[in-house]
């Protein structure tokens, strides 16, 4: 974590993000204080694909760039970058890190996957992170010390080089008066734009609150947009339960019953089904009688458990509609798989009504072999 002294912030994706262009920016400055190293550690492969073109003009100016990506080592680099493999399981899997250092600069972001979100417009700009970011060299020393370290077996000889060489070139020279100075402006700067954003998201930052009205209903055009299957997203990182559901009618009630209530009784049935979403969660009509809830950052114990909310609040809708016995079924998984397996979901959810199962586990990250959940 950054050596800096201050708490770690709760940040967004969308604050590292802009953090993040601000040190890179700050890199491909025109400045006669060479020689300069970044290192950034992207997480997955889809976000640093994001910023190619950005790293190719770095890495045509720094004497080292370092690319870090998890689970394969990063390909077709821009000319002079270096790619480092990190393992699953490692901490530096978690971080999202930049830092850009210069005998007379510096500046520094590290942040670490909370795995959790916010309420935001796009899963992805509502990833939390707890990290730090300034813009001292000091700072920005320890930070490429430490990535030195933790990378030292995994870095060429000619990149372990120019680290030390630049290194060297700071611990001889003073940091740059006036620095706390600039970044004060900046950090202005920065928490107003974040209080503007956070202004215009519904919600604020409560995350555990249930809403008092059933949630919007999503189409599936409007769940792509909101998962990020449109966007830049990466699978392994966040975690999310999916909650299949489908609701049948009980067979001859529209002979029975007339469709007189029909309107108020599908009103009822949404009610019922997202009744237990709390402000993060979307939830998705996939047809007349299917729905599936979008739950980030739950276990799949707490996903079962909402399936059996869901259960007791539709069967409380015979206490309304007496004569009508909803059947209910439903499929769990928790997954970080982009896109959303949301057709393996849907396959669990007819075999649990087929089988009359109420609630089916999927196997992890796959649906070839639902399990039945009394």
């Amino acid at each position: 974590m950054l050596h800096s002294g201050r708490a770690p912030e709760l940040l967004t994706k969308r604050s590292l993000v802009a953090v993040s262009h601000a040190i890179e920016s700050a890199a491909l400055a025109t400045a006669e204080d060479g020689p300069l190293v970044v290192i950034a550690l992207f997480q997955r492969m889809p976000y640093f694909d994001r910023e190619r073109a950005v790293y190719e003009r770095i890495a045509a100016t720094a004497a080292a760039t370092v690319v870090g990506v998890v689970g394969q080592r990063p390909e077709a680099l821009p000319a002079g970058a270096c790619g480092v493999t990190l393992d699953e399981t490692e901490d530096l899997a978690r971080e999202w890190s930049v830092v850009a250092l210069t005998p007379r600069f510096g500046a520094a972001l590290v942040a670490h996957d909370r795995a959790e979100v916010e309420q935001a417009t796009t899963l992805e700009s509502g990833r939390l992170f707890d990290g730090r970011w300034g813009f001292r060299r000091d700072e920005a020393l320890h930070e490429v010390v430490r990535l030195r370290d933790r990378l030292a077996d995994r870095l060429p000889g000619a990149v372990r080089l120019a680290v030390e060489e630049t290194l060297a070139r700071v611990r001889d020279l003073p940091a740059t008066p006036g620095e706390a100075r600039g970044e004060a402006a900046l950090r202005l700067m920065f928490s107003r734009a974040e209080r503007a954003a956070r202004a215009h998201r519904p919600g604020g930052r409560d995350r555990g609150t249930a809403l008092a009205e059933p949630a919007p209903l999503l189409d599936e055009p409007g769940m792509r947009r909101w998962a990020g299957a449109d966007g830049v997203t990466a699978s392994g990182t966040l975690p999310v339960a999916l909650v299949g559901v489908r609701v049948d009618e009980p067979a001859g009630a529209p002979e029975r019953f007339g469709r007189r209530s029909a309107a108020r009784e599908a009103q009822a049935v949404i009610g019922a089904v997202t009744a237990p979403l709390r402000p993060v969660d979307r939830a998705v009509r996939l047809s007349d009688q299917e729905y599936l809830l979008i739950l980030p950052a739950l276990t799949e114990e707490q996903a079962v458990a909402v399936a059996g909310q869901v259960h007791e609040a539709v069967a409380g809708l015979a206490r309304s509609y007496p004569f009508v016995a909803f059947a209910v079924h439903a499929a769990v998984t928790v997954t970080s798989r982009r896109p959303l397996p949301v057709g393996d979901v849907r396959h669990a959810v007819g075999w649990a009504a087929r089988e009359g199962v109420p609630v089916a586990r999927l196997a992890p990250e796959s649906a070839e072999v639902p399990v039945g959940q009394p």
